[in-house]
């Protein structure tokens, strides 16, 4: 990745853009701006302002990075959960093999700051982005773009689209589809056949291995995620034995999936995965663990069913401001929808700031959001006034970063050390 791109993310100006920064930093460079170390709670910072936690997110780093390594797996964190070069540049430097993305055009946004080895966890058909991306593979020869493939007409596409001139082939995985009903992939082993058939077949293309995604197994259990999981390493095992990989120039044969429920389930598996013609790339995918959060993920982490493996920590916290309290049970913030992810389950009030005193919000839970509110509703006796500051956990990072262009990160005592660029 290219230290100087990443770097020149401090050269941009803060302005009316970046929401929660304080009002005097306009002109100041994000640098100057993170040099100055000022506190959230006395350096000008408005509400709502969404904050990382410097030591949750460094802690998050380190202990994916032990558990891939001990159960040796390859990682490649999904890239769309957070668009924060900064954060990839992170996740690279604690041993990520690469980054994953969704769509082209988060693709790009990872060139831009040159990461060099990307996962596209999607079916590529579009001829515009495709001769993008096969341009990018000439001009630079240590680039390495892997993507999905799951049916014969979208291979014949992407063939179509990159012609028989197009320099170094693509290389594409064939997606497994996690069930019927299931989102996307080829439903049978017959079907995934024919597609590593047919990128075979094609000279601008080259067949890299097998990938899926098993948080879409229809009524997941660990049994009926384990059952799909085998059925992806027999995959790569039957393609192999039927000579597909050979005399491709392959250096290894990519099996990946992993999410962020059923990693444990994954690195089981995985690990029982039979040998094959070329050293296995064992490529675990998972992108929430860098923020984790308060609500989602805290319950479907598999760390809760192996808590001998350790345990990430929730880094997110939302700061908003009460501006009514217009009945006994009731009180306002100035923080909704445009702040806060609700789409798998609204804020959690944690704490209560007033006059530089922390405490617990007891008796205080957001119960709705309007677009610029949220509505709480308050115990007898719970202590809350107009202009406190409440600072709340969240559910899904995936739908908290994309709200968020600048995001200060945080220590524990307040002071803010730097600002994560966001590019959704």
């Amino acid at each position: 990745m290219s230290a100087d791109a990443v770097a020149r993310l401090a050269e941009e100006r803060i302005d009316h853009r970046f929401r929660g920064l304080p009002p005097d930093a306009d002109g100041l460079t994000v640098g100057e701006l993170a040099a100055q170390r000022r506190n959230l709670f006395t350096g000008g910072f408005t509400t709502p302002v969404l904050t990382l936690s410097a030591e949750r997110l460094r802690h998050n780093l380190r202990l994916m990075k032990e558990y891939t390594e001990r159960h040796g797996l390859a990682f490649a964190p999904h890239g769309k959960t957070t668009m924060a070069p900064r954060l990839f540049r992170d996740q690279l430097d604690h041993g990520a093999w690469g980054i994953t993305l969704a769509v082209p055009h988060q693709v790009r946004v990872a060139r831009a700051f040159g990461v060099r080895r990307i996962f596209l966890a999607n079916e590529l058909v579009d001829p515009a982005a495709l001769r993008w991306a096969a341009a990018e593979l000439r001009a630079d020869p240590s680039f390495r773009l892997v993507c999905y493939a799951d049916s014969v007409r979208g291979v014949e596409l992407m063939s179509a689209a990159l012609g028989p001139d197009a320099g170094r082939p693509l290389d594409v995985v064939v997606e497994l589809a996690a069930g019927d009903g299931a989102r996307t992939g080829a439903r049978t082993e017959a079907e995934c056949l024919a597609v590593a058939e047919a990128v075979s077949a094609a000279p601008s293309l080259r067949l890299a291995g097998v990938a899926g995604y098993e948080g879409e197994v229809p009524d997941a259990t660990p049994e009926r995620v384990r059952a799909w999981l085998v059925r992806l390493v027999e995959l790569a095992a039957k393609l192999d034995g039927a000579g597909l990989f050979a005399g491709t120039g392959l250096e290894e044969i990519v099996v990946s999936a992993g999410g962020s429920a059923w990693f444990d389930t994954v690195a089981e598996v995985f690990a029982e995965l039979p040998g094959l013609s070329l050293p296995a790339l064992k490529l675990l995918r998972s992108g929430a663990y860098v923020s984790h959060d308060d609500g989602h993920y805290r319950t479907v982490t598999p760390f809760t069913r192996i808590p001998e493996e350790g345990a990430l920590e929730p880094a997110f916290r939302l700061w908003a401001q009460v501006v009514s309290r217009p009945a006994g049970g009731q009180a306002f913030l100035n923080a909704g929808k445009r702040d806060a992810a609700y789409d798998l389950g609204m804020p959690e009030a944690q704490v209560v700031r007033r006059g530089g005193a922390e405490r617990a919000a007891e008796g205080v839970t957001v119960t709705k959001l309007s677009d610029q509110h949220a509505w709480l509703e308050t115990a007898p006796g719970a202590d809350l006034e107009v202009g406190d500051w409440v600072g709340m956990g969240l559910s899904h990072p995936c739908t908290v970063f994309d709200k968020w262009q600048l995001i200060p990160l945080v220590e524990a005592d307040g002071t803010v050390v730097d600002y994560i660029r966001t590019f959704f």
